[in-house]
């Protein structure tokens, strides 16, 4: 952390420099991967430090990007995360635990298809620098697995000896930058 980086204050995401993505299991021998566009995210750091802050986030479901154009219409229909209904998913920070550094537990409510579950995100705290331009700029990394059961993706397939054309568990990992606010 350069010498004129504060972290208290009021965050904002910085969208193109940030990158939410998922991989689940397919047909039971390798990993599909897709994307999302981050909305928006803002970050609040109090006077108490990283440990006491809060952030909430907004991904835009409709914008999933898996290079297939079939199986990314078939993520967003009824079947998967039906975004004619449900066109955001979102994130509300609830606490963190094991702080430790630059290494802690982010707990929050993900919301998927109107039904919100408590996740918690192994996170990084990646640094805060003033950047070229002036800005100041924090950035981390974080990942969590859910069930996409449990959220109401219940598409299911199956093929060979019990063998799911699509897994249960979903890998989330998030690159996050933040600007601070003037």
């Amino acid at each position: 952390m350069t010498s004129t980086t504060t972290l208290t204050g009021t965050w904002t995401a910085d969208a193109i420099h940030s990158d939410v993505s998922f991989k689940v299991r397919h047909m039971a021998v390798g990993k599909a991967k897709g994307s999302f566009t981050l909305k928006s995210a803002e970050l609040v750091v109090p006077e108490s430090g990283l440990a006491d802050g809060t952030v909430t986030a907004v991904i835009d479901a409709t914008s999933v990007s898996t290079n297939q154009e079939q199986r990314d219409q078939h993520v967003k229909s009824e079947d998967f995360l039906h975004v004619e209904e449900h066109p955001e998913i979102t994130f509300v920070s609830t606490g963190v635990k094991d702080f430790d550094g630059d290494e802690f537990v982010l707990l929050g409510d993900l919301t998927i298809r109107g039904t919100s579950k408590p996740v918690e995100l192994t996170t990084e705290f990646l640094g805060a620098t003033t950047d070229a331009y002036g800005a100041e700029r924090i950035g981390f990394s974080a990942k969590t697995s859910i069930s996409r059961k449990e959220y109401g993706v219940s598409f299911s397939a199956a093929f060979g000896a019990g063998n799911s054309v699509v897994a249960d568990k979903v890998e989330i990992d998030l690159e996050l930058e933040f600007t601070k606010n003037a």
